[in-house]
């Protein structure tokens, strides 16, 4: 089990040293494919044992819990190691042709490998202290990447960029003192019983929004995402395709595992927090991507808006929120990383993805306007795409719980994402090219042409899959929900059996 466990981090990082000694050749990129098709399926079968077994955990070293390094695997945690395996495939495709030999040489497939064995890592930690440890290795990977090439633009997003995370940093490590300090343990599932015994629960409530602070710099949630559009739109079109999909909701998960499983003691709180928050961010999202004029700028702001939903369903903390909430966060890192996809293709052909400076595509290169229709109305919730279940399920569960303004809010943000996406099409799409140029797809060479197509039409599939297909990937979701929401098989798992009953008699009556 440790070595089912262990496999999604240790391959990234032994393809990260390959193919950081093979970087002065083509091997190196092969390498990287090779790699993330390892992590794929290393991901597939853990997702295969805890499908059939349940929550799986085990013990570094045989160091038992609470003391030791645990690596945990609930269906949540399972999921995002699949999705990280697919998008970083198709990402790794897509950097055949995208990423220059220039910065082949300067490392950028080892960095590429270390930021997915850092995300794996964090999705698969079960111990506070070795989340900020992923945390820190996302953090130097990702700025390794958003740097690479040295241009102005980079190193000023690159700067905004880790000045915050470095905040978020320091208030994430001063947390986990001041919780270590309380209850005595960073392990996680030992905290979910700890923090019931805490004295202080006033001061305990203190140390929850300090950790909702420093991960919310992470997922970018209002008012603190303010370093995410202003840096997302710099590196190469794969390096943003990928952070687009995952660094974001590596912070929502951090959120909703340490909101379902530790800090809900006082959730009238510390959710109504979340509830607010949740507004404010679709909203602020929303009229940001309305007010740019550049294709991977509206996307960028695109993501801070759907980050909102996905802690919408987190605050409102009925089952069918969560429900919403798995479903929404699986369906966006797919869709998301598809749109800088095609956005990158946009620039290849046309020349740029300055909105009036573009256009033509959808005369010239109709299987790119498809393929953008797909995840562009998937994001806007048109049914029958991934978007229209994701964004129904989190409207339905505001409702039950008579939270009509947030709903209203959804459906209202959800119409404005319709408007961008309508902007981006009838710019790049539909009007012609203001210099008079042809973009084609036939410009590219064959090689470049089906290393960029193919992730953009295996992930565009994928959409229509779940939205087509709902009921499987929805009761999915329902079984995650039910672990999150009675985290008592997590803690047996981690802990043994011997805590089950604890844990049961603790939630009840949080919930009493």
């Amino acid at each position: 089990m440790s070595w089912l466990l262990a496999a999604p981090i240790i391959i990234p990082f032994a393809t990260a040293v390959l193919a950081f000694l093979f970087r002065n050749g083509p091997e190196g990129r092969w390498i990287s494919i090779i790699g993330a098709a390892g992590l794929l399926i290393a991901s597939g079968i853990l997702m295969a044992e805890v499908l059939a077994e349940g929550v799986v955990a085990a013990q570094m070293g045989q160091w038992g819990a609470p003391f030791g390094i645990t690596l945990v695997a609930d269906l949540l945690s399972a999921v995002m190691v699949v999705i990280t395996g697919i998008t970083g495939l198709a990402v790794a495709i897509y950097a055949l042709a995208d990423i220059e030999e220039r910065l082949e040489k300067l490392g950028y497939h080892a960095l590429f490998q270390v930021l997915l064995a850092g995300v794996c890592g964090a999705f698969l930690t079960g111990d506070l202290f070795n989340l900020y440890v992923w945390f820190e290795v996302m953090l130097i990977a990702s700025f390794g990447l958003l740097v690479l090439g040295g241009r102005r633009d980079q190193l000023d997003g690159g700067i905004k960029y880790v000045t915050l995370n470095l905040v978020s940093t320091i208030l994430f490590l001063s947390g986990i003192g001041l919780l270590y300090g309380m209850t005595g343990t960073l392990n996680m599932a030992d905290l979910h019983g700890a923090v019931q015994e805490v004295e202080n629960q006033g001061l305990l409530v203190v140390v929850a929004v300090m950790f909702m602070i420093a991960f919310g710099v992470k997922a970018a949630v209002f008012p603190l995402f303010f370093w995410l559009p202003a840096s997302y739109h710099t590196p190469s079109v794969a390096v943003s395709a990928i952070f687009a999909g995952l660094l974001t909701k590596v912070g929502v998960y951090a959120l909703i595992r340490m909101f379902t499983l530790v800090f809900t003691t006082d959730i009238a709180f510390t959710h109504t927090i979340l509830l607010w928050v949740a507004g404010f961010t679709m909203v602020t999202g929303v009229l940001g991507a309305a007010a740019m004029n550049d294709f991977r700028r509206i996307l960028s702001f695109h993501i801070v808006s759907q980050i909102g939903y996905m802690i919408l369903g987190l605050a409102l903390y009925t089952p069918l929120a969560i429900v919403g909430a798995v479903f929404y966060l699986v369906h966006h890192i797919i869709v998301k990383a598809n749109l800088f996809l095609v956005a990158g293709v946009a620039r290849r052909i046309a020349g740029s993805t300055d909105l009036s400076a573009i256009g033509g595509l959808y005369k010239t290169a109709p299987w790119l306007a498809f393929l953008f229709l797909i995840p562009a109305f998937s994001l806007a919730g048109f049914p029958p795409l991934s978007g229209f279940w994701a964004k129904y399920v989190l409207v339905k569960a505001a409702i039950d719980a008579e939270a009509y303004v947030i709903a209203g809010t959804a459906l209202v943000v959800g119409l404005l994402t319709i408007y961008s996406m309508t902007k981006i099409w009838g710019a790049a799409f539909w009007k012609p090219h203001p210099g008079g140029l042809q973009p084609k797809l036939s410009s590219l060479a064959p090689r470049d042409r089906a290393a960029l197509l193919v992730p953009i039409a295996s992930l565009a599939a994928l959409t229509c899959i779940i939205g087509l297909f709902p009921e499987p990937f929805v009761q999915f979701a329902e079984r995650a929900a039910d672990q999150l929401l009675d985290p008592s098989a997590y803690v047996a798992a981690v802990l043994g059996a011997d805590e089950v009953g604890l844990t049961g008699l603790a939630a009840l009556e949080v919930t009493e």
